[in-house]
């Protein structure tokens, strides 16, 4: 049985686990994986038709708790325990719920001190005690006659028959005063110094691509912050750009070293290309630098060493790479497609594209490929793929995977066949 510390709007911590309010998605799911012997059941819940209008959550059915997340950010919003009998809770060093410690309203009273008056909700037969940030919930019986004091809703006196006060039957923690009105909080204050990846914009040149825009938010963090304690926590927002021909040093000095670099062993979209089966001049494998906070892959050209591609992940639910990445938050802007009407030529308004864009939209307005490539996702060591498959529709030099539902699962970005990124600048796409 997992001891929790209760902090309020700020999480449920013990000295091994913790799920604060704020934290990522995929950072719950490590914590919970980091104590796969203590916490067995597990139980992730999402909306398949529509991701983004209900909230993403994480079960842990045998302690009783429920992780709930916001569906556009992703971090944590709420945190609630179902069930008290399954875990036990402390308030600074006191417990209020264990076996041998029943959490009355008595108990949550001389634990947690005094706050307002419950309210009281006649349908459902129960009445809530909330403080900044935490509610307790209690089960009122249909014997139960509230005494009211002030506003009808609230409780002034309560009364009980000895022995028989509430036990409570739900917890919730949350960030401010209410708990229907709540949002989730900026993610926890790292530590260490970090970069926070704001925003991606998509640089553009006509019909083509030149490369992205990253805005970054540095983070001083905990210790620079106990060290210098007049300086702002966060400093102001940097955007650093990386284009096709960029060297490797040029992207780390932009945006500093990758989670993890990934050398490439196959290709499926090679099929596709006229020159697939010529046989390559060099054994050398092209390489990602992969930016999973970021929600950014990076290709380099294995001869050159060279920026050649850039994929965006969405990290939507019901996707097969969902939860390796954190969802990035690009911004593109295509020309509407020209169409001719009797002798004039009219031009649409600019299409913008963000993570939230569903495909039906941009293909009412541009003029993607009309027979998509369907991309089946599997690994090495299991072909199985429960999530299905994903359609790829090809528009100028950009490739847009899309999910069963609509959604945009990512957004690769490409130099067009015959370009080779072989120099910086401008001039470096020659042909070849």
């Amino acid at each position: 049985m997992l001891e929790l510390e209760v902090i309020p709007e700020h999480g449920l911590t013990s000295e091994a686990i913790e799920f604060l309010l704020g934290m990522h998605f995929s950072t719950a799911v490590a914590s919970v994986q980091g104590h796969v012997g203590h916490i067995k059941g597990v139980e992730i819940s999402y909306c398949d038709r529509d991701p983004l209008a209900y909230d993403l959550t994480i079960k842990l059915s045998q302690d009783g708790i429920k992780l709930v997340f916001d569906s556009i950010s992703q971090r944590l919003k709420v945190i609630e325990v179902y069930d008290l009998s399954m875990v036990r809770l402390k308030y600074g060093d006191l417990l209020f719920n264990c076996p041998d410690v029943s959490p009355t309203i008595e108990q949550i009273d001389q634990s947690f001190g005094a706050t307002r008056p419950g309210v009281y909700d006649e349908e459902k037969r129960r009445f809530t005690l909330t403080f900044r940030g935490l509610a307790f919930e209690f089960p009122a019986e249909t014997k139960f006659q509230p005494s009211y004091g002030g506003s009808r809703r609230e409780l002034g006196r309560l009364q009980f028959p000895p022995g028989e006060s509430p036990s409570v039957s739900h917890m919730a923690i949350y960030s401010g005063n209410s708990l229907a009105e709540c949002t989730a909080p900026l993610p926890p204050l790292s530590r260490l110094p970090t970069l926070t990846c704001r925003g991606v914009d998509i640089l553009r040149s006509g019909e083509r691509t030149t490369g992205v825009a990253v805005t970054l938010e540095p983070n001083m963090g905990e210790i620079a912050r106990s060290s210098y304690p007049s300086r702002s926590v966060h400093s102001d927002h940097m955007k650093r750009p990386i284009r096709f021909g960029d060297s490797v040093q040029d992207v780390m000095s932009a945006v500093g070293a990758p989670s993890r670099i990934f050398y490439k062993s196959e290709d499926k979209m090679k099929i596709h290309s006229p020159n697939a089966h010529r046989k390559s001049a060099s054994l050398k494998s092209d390489y990602f630098y992969n930016y999973f906070t970021m929600g950014m892959d990076i290709l380099f050209d294995a001869k050159n060493n060279k920026v050649k591609k850039f994929i965006l992940h969405t990290n939507f639910p019901g996707h097969y790479n969902f939860n390796m990445y954190h969802r990035c938050e690009f911004s593109l802007e295509l020309a509407g497609a020209a169409r001719s009407r009797s002798q004039a030529q009219l031009t649409e308004a600019p299409v913008h594209v963000s993570p939230f864009t569903k495909w039906e939209t941009i293909a009412e307005k541009l003029k993607p490929s009309e027979r998509p490539v369907v991309l089946n996702r599997a690994s090495s060591t299991n072909t199985t793929n429960p999530f299905g498959s994903t359609f790829c529709y090809g528009y100028q030099d950009i490739i847009f995977e899309v999910m069963p539902n609509g959604h945009i699962a990512s957004v690769s970005l490409y130099l067009p066949p015959g370009l080779s990124p072989c120099q910086e600048g401008e001039d470096s796409l020659l042909p070849l």
